[in-house]
């Protein structure tokens, strides 16, 4: 498989860099390099455009602005001077955040996280925003935390808790993923068997042992069942 992609900087140095790099990595397919932010977007739509090299610091549109700009369908990668962007970048949820100067070896790695992102989408059309009907095809997801992606599978998947911005996913194994998402969204990445309980939690249905007072329970953890879904949950719990 290869992903079409394209690099935008408005410093030829730059750009003759990372075409060089791009031409070097098998799975990758360079269509075009861009000085214009403008012209990059356009090309973006017409050529179907699925990876995109991106600069911040540009005249006319910065790389934070282009980001916003792009069809869902495209993924970035920051490669730039200043690492001053980096949270901003995991706003935008971009694969990666390249800080100048950078080796192949960095962009390697770079470079496969978004093989690994894509992989998904060949092999069952799109990746975790399809919602639940994809991920049935799919035993994992990739989500975004600590400025790396992480492969997540559902059949370790405990229960889930909003927090503010945040959802933080507990696992069976004792572990946690804090992932800047809503709750919704990620909702609509998950497969048949879970089931949202209240407005914070969603939980793993095959995980549910113990339900006291109208809570369940893990451990010493107690997951609230609202009002709201109580009915759906008493008809699980009496199936």
């Amino acid at each position: 498989m290869s992903i079409r992609c394209i690099a935008v900087d408005d410093e030829p140095p730059a750009l003759q860099l990372i075409k060089g790099y791009i031409e070097r990595t098998p799975f990758l397919e360079l269509v075009g390099v861009f000085h214009d932010p403008l012209k990059a977007i356009a090309a973006v739509k017409e050529h179907d455009i699925k990876l995109i090299f991106l600069d911040i610091h540009m005249p006319g549109l910065t790389g934070m602005q282009v980001s916003r700009l792009l069809p869902e369908s495209c993924k970035v990668i920051f490669a730039t001077a200043y690492e001053d962007y980096a949270l901003e970048s995991y706003r935008v949820a971009a694969l990666d955040y390249l800080v100048k100067p950078y080796n192949f070896e960095e962009f390697s790695l770079a470079a496969k996280k978004a093989k690994d992102y894509f992989g998904l989408e060949f092999k069952g059309d799109k990746p975790h925003a399809s919602g639940r009907a994809n991920s049935e095809k799919n035993e994992f997801i990739f989500l975004k935390a600590d400025y790396k992606l992480h492969k997540v599978y559902f059949s370790k998947i405990l229960y889930i808790e909003n927090i503010k911005d945040y959802v933080r996913i507990f696992f069976e194994d004792g572990s946690k993923l804090m992932v800047l998402m809503s709750l919704k969204s990620l909702e609509d990445m998950l497969p048949e068997g879970f089931m949202k309980v209240h407005r914070s939690f969603i939980v793993r249905l095959e995980t549910v042992e113990v339900v006291e007072r109208g809570r369940i329970v893990y451990g010493g953890v107690y997951v609230p069942v609202s009002d709201r879904y109580k009915e759906e949950f008493q008809q699980f719990l009496l199936s």
